[in-house]
């Protein structure tokens, strides 16, 4: 039985988990294995033979053989990286699923706030973080049933070598980050948010994740449209503001979205 212990965690002043996380607090639990195929898919195996998996609960990956992004894209693992999955299981009162991206990219934030303060990392819709306009992260969310299965990637120690864009992790930029410490805060950071998600729906979400992503202006591409277009935040459900070249602005529910070029704080 995996349970969850005790960690002092102290972040930087207005950080969105030390407003409600400080001394010491109880970790929620984190079971990890030395290699699996594939985190979410374990997690999804143990929903559909009935098994109870506890909302918090985390499975952490020391290597994966079959780690997978959005659109069914490979994730190469690296030994050192963070790799792991957590369950959010849905009631009636809960505001929409499709929000669950931006609470999993917010916690994700928080989490590298704490752990790497030094370093500026921005959002990028729907869910990815990037360091210097590059992608350091990724996140898949997978539903079965009344629960969603959240997989994340962060690329702590090495960038796996992806065929349609760059990579960067933390080590690249003189950081060193501890795998296990980054999960327990990552664990706390994502409970923060589920809560904040829960009660006061999606906009503490969307605005926080706002402040949290590149610039409002930032041009962006819209991979399966062929559209062109800048952002220009957040719809109140989440869904992102691309506005045209004529002023136009389009709501993008879903899609694959690029910078069209590096993002650097001041530009």
């Amino acid at each position: 039985m995996v349970v969850g212990r005790r960690l002092s965690v102290h972040p930087p002043v207005g950080d969105g988990v030390s407003q409600r996380r400080r001394g010491a607090v109880l970790i929620p639990p984190i079971e990890r294995v030395r290699q699996t195929g594939s985190t979410n898919a374990d997690l999804l195996a143990r929903l559909a033979r009935g098994e109870k998996v506890g909302e918090g609960h985390w499975l952490v990956a020391d290597r994966q053989t079959a780690g997978r992004g959005r659109l069914g894209r490979a994730w190469g693992d690296g030994l050192g990286n963070f790799m792991g999955s957590t369950a959010v299981h849905l009631s009636a009162s809960d505001p929409s699923p499709a929000g669950l991206s931006l609470v999993a990219g917010v916690a994700l934030a928080r989490a590298v706030r704490v752990v790497a303060p030094e370093v500026e990392a921005r959002l990028k819709w729907p869910n990815d973080l990037l360091i210097d306009g590059v992608k350091c992260t990724g996140i898949l969310l997978e539903r079965a049933g009344n629960s969603v299965v959240i997989g994340m990637g962060v690329n702590l120690v090495s960038s796996p070598e992806l065929p349609d864009r760059p990579t960067i992790s933390f080590a690249d930029k003189g950081v060193k980050i501890d795998r296990d410490h980054f999960s327990e805060v990552l664990a706390l950071a994502f409970l923060d948010a589920l809560v904040e998600w829960r009660g006061g729906g999606m906009e503490l979400i969307v605005a926080e994740w706002t402040a949290r992503a590149h610039p409002v202006g930032t041009p962006l591409h819209v991979s399966e449209q062929g559209i062109d277009g800048f952002f220009d935040g957040l719809a109140p459900d989440g869904a992102l503001r691309l506005r045209r070249e004529g002023g136009e602005v389009m709501l993008i529910h879903a899609g694959d979205v690029e910078l069209r070029r590096p993002v650097r704080e001041g530009n």
